[in-house]
């Protein structure tokens, strides 16, 4: 019978050593590449979070400027708009600034007129001053109603960029002359008492043309512009 003999066979003390060595190296390897990852990450997450921060402060701050701006935008335009009204106002005006009464109205009949009246009449002393209505080109001026007939004593009309024309009758004295560019409110004549009239004031047409016979109702435009008559 055969004598079996179990034999273990031991590595050499230094071969044992170098293995140890070796794994605790690849542990440490490991362990360091685990740290710098985690050192990466974080890095990583803070510049991130640093990136995140400053694009919300940029965007929140975007925000604010925009709302800034809307807001002085829409002050601006309210402002403009408030402007835009009273310029609007101001184009237009009354043909007489001082104190005043109306007396015959647009479309009136009666025995002072061979058709009905064609425009209306302020009562005013002889003298009072008589301003342009609008800005406008003077294309009539004189006596004799300015070419118009000598019921009109003497006379202006003033061509609108509107296409319409104003008439001012019954002067005592004219300061215009034909070709004349004249501004709202700029005094044209003064008031008076000449040609077909019963006592001192200012006969007022609006006018489709430059013209006779082709009035409409003075009061209802200028208003319709929002002149204050």
């Amino acid at each position: 019978m055969l004598n079996t003999t179990t034999i273990t066979t031991r590595a050499p003390r230094t071969l044992r050593a170098r293995a140890a060595a070796a794994v605790v190296a690849g542990a440490c390897a490991t362990v360091a590449l685990t740290g710098a990852a985690v050192a990466a990450e974080g890095t990583n997450a803070d510049a991130f979070a640093s990136g995140t921060a400053s694009e919300l402060a940029d965007t929140t701050r975007g925000q604010a400027e925009a709302l800034r701006a809307a807001a002085e935008s829409g002050e601006g335009t309210a402002k403009a708009a408030k402007a835009a009204e009273t310029d609007k106002a101001a184009d237009w005006v009354s043909p007489i600034s001082d104190d005043y009464e109306l007396s015959a109205t647009y479309g009136n009949s009666g025995d002072r007129w061979a058709a009905k009246h064609s425009g209306q009449d302020f009562a005013v002393p002889s003298g009072t001053e008589v301003h342009a209505v609008h800005d406008g080109t003077v294309v009539k001026a004189g006596g004799n109603g300015a070419g118009d007939g000598p019921a009109y004593g003497n006379a202006v009309v003033i061509k609108h960029d509107d296409g319409t024309f104003s008439q001012y009758a019954h002067l005592s004295q004219v300061d215009v002359q034909v070709g004349q560019q004249v501004s709202a409110d700029e005094r044209i004549a003064l008031s008076g008492n000449t040609g077909n009239s019963s006592g001192p004031h200012l006969h007022f047409e609006i006018r489709t043309s430059a013209d006779y016979g082709t009035a409409i109702d003075p009061m209802k435009f200028l208003r319709d512009q929002d002149a204050e008559v």
